[in-house]
């Protein structure tokens, strides 16, 4: 079986790279920033000192870090994947980062004779976990197909989107749905707690008809119960949605609602939440309104 190199053993990404080792691939990772959790170290897990020694001991690199900036560093640093890559290799980044920077990396990839697919994910952290996370993908066709298998691993939605950076503009796309879904439940379970019903009710009925959705499902529970432990950090779902509104500007577009749910998360930020799971977009609700639906 082909080696992989994965950078980045977050909430996201530890499991994914647990995943491909329960299917029998060896995992090297890059003890450059932080150690290795050690549960994935042994018989399909070393560590390896920096992400260039990744790419050397790798036939397929995945890269899971926060932000554009972190995907530049991780490749293009002092001791950076680009200086470990040899021919017909292959780097997919599976962040969600900037489409724009997307196209430029993959440029500087593939100038040294290997090949570059950005395939960012959702689903979160149960997602992860589960292995049934939806996949994105952009770049060409053929270097799609040779990592598929990777992806039939981690993920169940897996589509080709276009080519590089169009699975980026995707997943900036599925943030903005996400976002203005998490309002929408927020502002309808905040409506009917302050009109006096019983919110985890009106939860359990709206499952059973047309407003039913993932983000009711799952969020909704999260926003009744209180329990905002990070599944997907405000903080990354702020990164997203300025990617989004960047984009926008720069493809003079008015996206008046994404504006309106990064205000919201700007207002969960400014309550010391920017390590709070997103479906805590409520919280803001709730301050502006000055009632909770928790009681």
């Amino acid at each position: 079986m082909l080696n992989i190199g994965f950078i980045g053993t977050g909430i996201m990404g530890k499991p994914m790279a647990k995943n491909l080792q329960n299917a029998g691939y060896t995992v090297y990772f890059s003890e450059h920033f932080e150690p290795v959790p050690a549960d994935l170290l042994g018989e399909k897990g070393f560590a390896c000192p920096n992400p260039a020694a990744v790419a050397e001991a790798a036939d397929i690199i995945i890269t899971m870090v926060p932000d554009t900036p972190h995907v530049a560093d991780v490749l293009f640093s002092e001791q950076g994947i680009l200086k470990g890559l040899t021919a017909d290799k292959v780097v997919v980044d599976m962040s969600s980062i900037s489409p724009i920077e997307t196209k430029v990396f993959a440029e500087k990839v593939e100038a040294v004779g290997a090949w570059y697919v950005d395939a960012p994910v959702s689903g979160g952290e149960v997602g992860a976990v589960a292995g049934t996370l939806s996949i994105m993908a952009g770049g060409r066709d053929e270097i799609f197909e040779r990592v598929k298998p990777l992806f039939e691993v981690m993920g169940q939605n897996i589509t080709l989107v276009g080519g590089n950076g169009d699975g980026q503009t995707c997943k900036v796309a599925n943030q903005i749905i996400v976002a203005l879904n998490i309002e929408a439940v927020g502002e309808a379970l905040l409506f009917a707690s302050k009109a006096g019903a019983d919110p985890a009710k009106i939860r359990q009925a709206l499952m059973g008809g047309f407003a039913s959705s993932k983000i009711l499902e799952v969020h909704g529970e999260r926003m009744v119960k209180g329990t905002f432990d990070p599944g997907f950090r405000i903080s990354l779902h702020q990164k997203d949605l300025n990617l989004a509104l960047t984009g926008a500007r720069e493809l003079q577009l008015n996206l008046p609602n994404t504006a309106t749910a990064q205000e919201l998360f700007n207002t969960c930020a400014a309550l010391d939440g920017s390590n709070w799971d997103h479906s805590a977009m409520v919280k803001a609700l709730e301050h502006m309104s000055n009632h909770s639906i928790r009681g």
